[in-house]
């Protein structure tokens, strides 16, 4: 088959779909909240039977022990889907706001509305979470759904085809395997939002294709989070979380501290702590440790390792290339203009850079973009506000690494060059609803003033009104 009948099919593809899930949002079923709640609890039920099938892929796919593929993917969707079938029927009312007097008499209020065909675009590190979850808000908000799963984590992307298409309609929800050609097909339909999470580039890439046909988008995208050890901080402690958030999935979480700042007269004390949780947590041959997970791909591991080349290297460095395994790693001696300091590293490698005081890691961090997260580790209330204050970012945390993502009653997003839009909990069906606002007026009054032809007397009453 040549690559035009591909493109054809493709193309053919993604317009039924498209055209399919369309007829059937327009028949009313999925604004029903009873639809709703129904269909998450479809989803609830799809998740538990296939939850041995879901660990086992991501076992082949990442190397994803079966306590971490719990941890941070499926516990994490069904803590969000049970919170939303709670909570989803509140959602769906109507909100009274208060009506102008200028308005007199009438009654506002807003309508969450779904916006009809949602195309979830999914990536490789946490496939089933950052899948699934997207989802849930989707489904809760009345809206059909297509998922796009990611080639690159293909047996999990093959337990949600079969999962969804065993307990939806593809009419509802739809899932689409195939590499970025595939992608491009379905953004180039009309659909009515696009909920994307990966890489920049491509959050550009998808972006410019929605501006084409006015498509809302949300993207939930990356770069280089700091986490900033000041000394005032609990060295060990800071040490013990931060090997966690780093190295969990091998370094491949797109809210991992990227590079550790730490203030240089605490450094060495701070390092033997790393080293020490590592080993602690991961053995002396973490390359043989059957929990470690692994690069996902050889183009990636091939990257990675070419980022530890010519650095210094103070733990780590060793890897396997037949398991496509790379040690936990901590690099000193780099600077800004080290070229593991110019794009996100998405992988088990730990940058050093100093500071001497928060002034100049404040100047350090305003130096990149903003990122999508940050962590800072102090005990002094003073640096901690002012922290909060000067620099932007999309999430963090104070004495801690990631667990911000795990909550349903907080948004998670980006801001500037790490995304923009955000999802978990009620944020994920107000990111999925449109916000319809009505004013409904009484028929008993009706004022004249704004009517021609106008006079002195009215302006004066207008702008008693509106000032």
């Amino acid at each position: 088959m040549d690559s035009g009948t591909l493109y054809d099919g493709f193309l053919r593809i993604a317009s039924i779909f498209c055209k399919n899930q369309k007829n059937f949002f327009k028949t009313g079923k999925t604004k029903d909240v009873n639809f709703r709640i129904e269909s998450l609890n479809k989803l609830y039920d799809a998740i538990k039977k296939y939850e041995k099938e879901i660990c086992e892929a991501l076992k082949n796919d990442l190397n994803k022990s079966q306590f971490e593929s719990y941890m941070s993917e499926i516990g994490m969707v069904l803590s969000d889907l049970n919170y939303a079938k709670k909570k989803v029927r509140r959602w769906t009312k109507d909100k009274r706001v208060l009506t102008p007097i200028s308005q007199f008499h009438a009654k506002s209020f807003i309508k969450k509305e779904p916006y009809g065909v949602a195309l979830i675009i999914s990536p490789w590190n946490y496939p089933f979470l950052l899948c699934i979850e997207a989802l849930v808000g989707a489904i809760a908000a009345g809206n059909c759904a297509i998922l796009k799963v990611a080639e690159d984590s293909p047996n999990t992307s093959s337990v949600i085809s079969k999962m969804i298409e065993e307990f939806f309609p593809p009419e509802y929800i739809a899932v689409v395997n195939g590499d970025k050609e595939v992608a491009t097909e379905l953004l180039e339909q009309k659909m009515d939002y696009i909920f994307f999470t990966g890489g920049v580039t491509v959050g550009k890439i998808v972006m410019e294709k929605a501006a084409k046909n006015l498509i809302p988008v949300t993207l939930e995208l990356g770069g280089k989070s700091p986490c900033i050890v000041e000394e005032s901080a609990n060295l060990k402690l800071a040490a013990k979380r931060i090997v966690f958030g780093k190295y969990l999935n091998s370094g491949q979480t797109c809210v991992a501290p990227d590079y550790l700042l730490i203030q240089e007269n605490i450094k060495d004390e701070f390092e033997k702590y790393l080293k020490e949780y590592i080993t602690l947590f991961y053995t002396n041959e973490p390359l043989k440790n059957e929990d470690y997970t692994k690069i996902v791909n050889e183009r990636h591991f091939n990257r990675l390792v070419n980022l530890i080349k010519g650095e210094k290297i103070i733990y780590g460095g060793d890897i396997d290339r037949e398991l496509l395994k790379i040690e936990p790693t901590i690099l000193d001696k780099i600077t800004l203009d080290s070229p593991i300091m110019q794009e996100e590293i998405f992988g088990p490698i730990l940058p050093i850079m100093t500071f001497n005081n928060i002034k100049e890691a404040k100047e350090i961090v305003l130096k990149g973009e903003k990122p999508l997260s940050l962590y800072l580790f102090t005990t002094n209330k003073k640096i901690e506000k002012e922290i909060l204050k000067d620099l932007s970012y999309g999430s963090g945390c104070i004495n801690d690494t990631i667990i911000q993502l795990a909550t349903s009653k907080m948004p998670f997003g980006g801001v500037g060059n790490s995304g923009m839009g955000s999802y978990h909990g009620k944020y994920s069906f107000d990111t999925f609803s449109h916000e319809k606002s009505i004013v409904k007026k009484y028929n008993w009054i009706d004022l004249p003033i704004r009517y021609m032809p106008y006079n002195d007397l009215k302006l004066k009453l207008l702008k008693m009104f509106l000032k």
